[in-house]
């Protein structure tokens, strides 16, 4: 497998039919666009990896329901309940003006206004109503990654974000 960082694209639900087809949840807008983004790699709850081509599916009503090579019927599909859905980052289109990929938010170093360093983003989380940074440092901070509110810059070339967040809270 590439050492290139690999983005979580989706998780087989569980089996769907008699037929070998899988109930996939897919975290890609649209959903269905998980299909566009093959080869996968598929990790399983024990950690053992495959690569996975020619996968198809269809939305079916709130499903998904896809077809994998050589599963051929419900035990085979049901065999790959929790199995896991990842591609390389590089398979993914640029993200538009003004949009991120979490993935490539990790790591980059958060100051605020004043200068203060908070240190790096480890992940992020979404509480639906935002999304918000987890900041690691001297401290755990929560900032919501709300622009221009909270965010104020996103700098790729110098590695920061700079965020309107007092360095107290």
């Amino acid at each position: 497998m590439s050492d290139e960082r690999r983005i979580l694209l989706g998780r087989v639900a569980g089996a769907f039919g008699v037929r070998g087809q899988l109930k996939l949840e897919s975290w890609t807008e649209p959903r269905a666009a998980i299909f566009r983004y093959q080869p996968w790699t598929l990790r399983d709850a024990a950690g053992r990896e495959r690569e996975l081509a020619g996968a198809r599916g269809k939305e079916s009503g709130k499903s998904l329901i896809a077809t994998f090579p050589g599963v051929e019927d419900r035990d085979a599909a049901e065999a790959l309940r929790g199995t896991e859905i990842f591609v390389p980052r590089s398979a993914l289109p640029p993200p538009k003006p003004g949009e991120y990929y979490w993935v490539d938010l990790e790591g980059l170093r958060v100051r605020n206004l004043e200068g203060a360093d908070f240190g790096t983003v480890s992940h992020l989380f979404s509480t639906g109503v935002n999304d918000v940074m987890v900041v690691k440092g001297d401290r755990e901070r929560l900032v919501p990654f709300v622009e221009p509110d909270y965010v104020k810059s996103v700098v790729f070339a110098t590695g920061t974000i700079t965020v309107d967040w007092d360095a107290d809270f």
